[in-house]
C-alpha cells in the first residue's frame, strides 16, 4: 500500500491532462443516441481544443474485454488521465465481481505504468440481483479506490437512474436529455484531477 501511495505522489509531480481516454461501454458508447450527444463530447466541448478527449468505449463490453484491449490503447494514445467506466456489463450478466476487481484492478496498474492517472466511474446494478450480489458489486469500486488512492464518481447515472424520463425504453440506457447530467457527474470527480495538472504544469 505505501507503494502505491508513494507511486500516486510521483504522478502528482508530472500531472498533466492533455489527453484524456475514456474506456467504457454503451454508457459511453452512445447507445441509442446521437453520438454527438454524448457525454464523452459534451466533455470535449467543455474542454476545448487544449485537450484531447477519446472515446475509446464499445457498447457490450465487459471489465474483461476492456483489459484486453487497454494495452494497445495506452500504446496508441498515451494518456495523461484513463476514465474507467467498465462493469455494468459484468453486473448484467452476473459475473464474479472478484474477477471484475481482478480486470479493473489490472486496468489501473497498466494505466499507472504507463504515466496515466485514473479516474474510476462507478455503476449500480438493480436490486433484483440479490443483496449479497449487489453488495459485493458496488464494494468492487470503493475498494480500488481506496486501494490504489484513486478518485470514484460512485454512481454515474445518479440522479438518473430512476427517472423514467431519463432513461431510454430498455430501462438501461440513458437518453439524450440526461447526458449532461451524466457529464455532471463525471466533471464532480474530473475537475479535481484537472486543477491539480493546471496547478503542476503552471
Amino acid at each position: 500500500m505505501v507503494a502505491v501511495l508513494c507511486f500516486a505522489a510521483g504522478h502528482a509531480v508530472n500531472a498533466r491532462a492533455d489527453t484524456l481516454l475514456v474506456v467504457g461501454d454503451s454508457l459511453s458508447a452512445t447507445h441509442g443516441i446521437e453520438s454527438d450527444t454524448g457525454w464523452v463530447n459534451l466533455l470535449r466541448q467543455r474542454l476545448g481544443s487544449q485537450h484531447r478527449v477519446i472515446n475509446a468505449s464499445i457498447s457490450g463490453d465487459t471489465t474483461s474485454s476492456g483489459a484486453a484491449r487497454l494495452p494497445e490503447l495506452l500504446k496508441r494514445h498515451s494518456p495523461d488521465i484513463v476514465l474507467l467506466e467498465l462493469g455494468g456489463n459484468d453486473g448484467l450478466r452476473g459475473l464474479s465481481p472478484q474477477q471484475m476487481k481482478l480486470n479493473l484492478r489490472d486496468m489501473i496498474e497498466k494505466s499507472q505504468a504507463a504515466d496515466a492517472r485514473v479516474l474510476l466511474l462507478g455503476i449500480e446494478i438493480p436490486p433484483n440481483y440479490g443483496a449479497s450480489y449487489t453488495d459485493a458489486f458496488r464494494g468492487v469500486f470503493r475498494q480500488l479506490s481506496e486501494e490504489y488512492d484513486v478518485p470514484l464518481v460512485p454512481f454515474i447515472l445518479d440522479g438518473i437512474a430512476l427517472q423514467d424520463a431519463m432513461m431510454q425504453d430498455d430501462g438501461i440506457h440513458p437518453t439524450t436529455e440526461a447526458q449532461p447530467l451524466i457529464l455532471d457527474n463525471v466533471w464532480e470527480g474530473l475537475t479535481p484531477m484537472l486543477k491539480q495538472a493546471s496547478t503542476t504544469n503552471d
